[in-house]
C-alpha cells in the first residue's frame, strides 16, 4: 500500500482497478492532506495517490505515519456530494468522427451508440493528459473500444471520445488516440479564469444529445 519513490515521494495504493468507491477514497484522502506541514504536492489518480514531501525536514517514516493517521479519518467522513454537470453533445458532428466505425464494429446502429453513451452518468476519476482532460467511467461494455493503433496528430477541442472502459472530452486541440463519437461547444479549460478547470475529480457528468 505504501511505496517509497526516490528519496522525497511516497505512493499510496488504495486498490488496483477502476472503481468509484476506491476513487472516492483517493480524493477524500487527498483533500485531508492539503495544507499539511511537510507535504509539498499531491497527485491523485484512479486508485493511487502520489505524495511529494519535504525530505530535508521529514523522513519517510514520519510522512507514512502522518498519512496513516489521515487514512484513519476516512471512515469517519460523510459521503461526498458530487457536483453534477450536463454536457450537450452533437454526436457524430466532429472532425474525424469514429461513431460509424464504433457502431459497425459492435453490430449496432449509430442511434444505439448515442443512446448507450448518453443514458448513464459518468464519474470523473482523474484529470490528465492535457490541462482539463477528464477521465470518466465506467463506459457501458457494449461500447468498449481499443485506442486507435495510430493516434491522430490533431483532435479538435470539445471532441467527445471513448477508449477501453472510459470516456472523455478533449479540452484543447491536441494529438489523441481515442475514438471520437461527438463534439461539445463547452469550454473545459480557460487559463485566463480564476478557476481555469470546469471539472474536478469526483464530479459527475451526464451527456445530453443535441439535434
Amino acid at each position: 500500500m505504501f511505496k517509497p519513490l526516490g528519496d522525497s515521494a511516497l505512493l499510496i495504493e488504495l486498490g488496483n482497478k477502476i472503481d468509484s468507491v476506491i476513487n472516492q477514497r483517493v480524493h477524500s484522502l487527498n483533500a485531508l492532506l492539503q495544507n499539511t506541514n511537510g507535504i509539498l504536492e499531491t497527485v491523485p489518480a484512479y486508485c493511487t495517490l502520489l505524495i511529494h514531501y519535504d525530505s530535508l525536514n521529514f523522513s519517510f517514516h514520519q510522512i507514512k505515519t502522518l498519512v496513516e493517521e489521515k487514512m484513519n479519518q476516512l471512515n469517519k467522513m460523510n459521503q461526498e456530494t458530487a457536483r453534477r454537470h450536463e454536457v450537450k453533445v452533437r454526436y457524430g458532428n466532429a472532425s474525424n468522427s469514429d461513431i460509424e466505425i464504433v457502431a459497425s464494429s459492435k453490430n449496432i446502429s449509430v442511434a444505439d451508440v448515442i443512446q448507450i453513451h448518453s443514458e448513464k452518468e459518468y464519474r470523473i476519476y482523474m484529470m490528465g493528459f492535457t490541462p482539463g482532460f477528464p477521465y470518466m467511467g465506467i463506459l457501458d461494455e457494449r461500447l468498449e473500444m481499443p485506442r486507435l493503433q495510430t493516434p491522430r496528430t490533431l483532435v479538435q477541442a470539445g471532441s467527445v471520445a471513448i477508449a477501453g472502459s472510459q470516456t472523455g472530452i478533449y479540452p484543447l486541440d491536441s494529438p489523441g488516440g481515442w475514438n471520437i463519437i461527438g463534439w461539445t461547444q463547452l469550454k473545459l479549460f480557460d487559463p485566463e479564469s480564476e478557476t481555469p478547470f470546469l471539472f474536478s475529480p469526483g464530479d459527475v457528468v451526464k451527456f445530453i444529445p443535441e439535434e
